[in-house]
């Protein structure tokens, strides 16, 4: 009697978590919203708009993170796991208008 044996393999594909994710917008040289609540100790996903025809730069030397975004463009910054507080970020090429800061709860 021969008995077969099928094995079926399965790859290995790495558990990918979805981190949650935030929208900012730039118009008129303003970041839109201007406080962004976000959780503490997760890694978020951030998505910038630029809804300016000029380029803006995403800056926080809290959050150790600088992206040029072109007029009509976006970018994609991850930020965190972060502790609890407060971190300012600007818009180097405006930063007297494009300020703001991330609330981490």
């Amino acid at each position: 009697m021969v008995v077969a044996l099928v094995v079926t393999l399965v790859p290995a594909l790495p558990a990918q978590a979805a981190h949650p994710e935030f929208q900012l917008e730039i118009r008129d040289h303003l970041f839109y919203p201007s406080v962004l609540k976000v959780p503490a100790n997760t890694k978020v996903r951030l998505i910038v708009i630029n809804r300016d025809t000029t380029p803006e730069e995403f800056e926080s030397y809290e959050l150790n993170r600088e992206k040029v975004i072109m007029g009509g463009q976006k970018a994609v910054i991850f930020i965190g796991p972060l502790a609890p507080g407060e971190y300012p970020f600007f818009g180097e090429f405006n930063p007297k208008t494009a300020q703001g800061k991330v609330i981490v709860e």
